[in-house]
């Protein structure tokens, strides 16, 4: 099974918004709260820097989304989010996404990926990241609101580019 990153395209949000909408739902990792819907969809994947899907064997494997971190004098760092369809984790997929959206990163002009909230206890992104050479920058204590209504400590990641 080949792994191929691409730029998403309309045809691909039907499998994009319940792979999005998983980790949503699963409340242990991304910060929003409402779902993607066939209307808001476009117009989210849509106003990112970059969006791209993981497709393998014709269906969509897993997406990143790729935008400026902040605004202005500091636009040129990066932040991504990444979803892997959820009987589909553990495969190397999550790795193929980062490493896609460390060279598109670059390759939009963006110097650094910040990523701003990365939970604690999701030690699978956490050993990742610390494999593909992302640099921890510290701890927010109590910075995620996980589903349960517990607050967990975020961590702070950035990688050059």
């Amino acid at each position: 099974m080949e792994l191929h990153i691409r730029e998403f395209t309309v045809q691909d949000l039907p499998q994009m918004i319940p792979i999005w909408n998983k980790v949503v739902e699963d409340g242990v990792a991304f910060p929003q709260l409402d779902f993607l819907t066939e209307e808001t969809a476009p117009s989210f994947f849509g106003s990112q820097t970059f969006t791209a899907v993981a497709e393998m064997d014709g269906a969509i494997a897993g997406l990143y989304i790729l935008h400026p971190n902040n605004i202005g004098r500091c636009g040129h760092l990066a932040n991504a989010s990444y979803a892997v369809r959820s009987d589909l984790r553990g495969q190397h997929i999550g790795e193929a996404l980062v490493c896609g959206s460390l060279e598109k990163a670059a390759e939009l002009g963006f110097h650094v990926l910040q990523f701003n909230a990365v939970v604690k206890s999701n030690a699978g992104a956490i050993h990742l990241y610390k494999k593909l050479g992302f640099i921890e920058l510290g701890t927010v204590p109590g910075g995620f609101l996980l589903k349960d209504g517990t607050y967990e400590d975020i961590i702070l990641f950035y990688h050059t580019l």
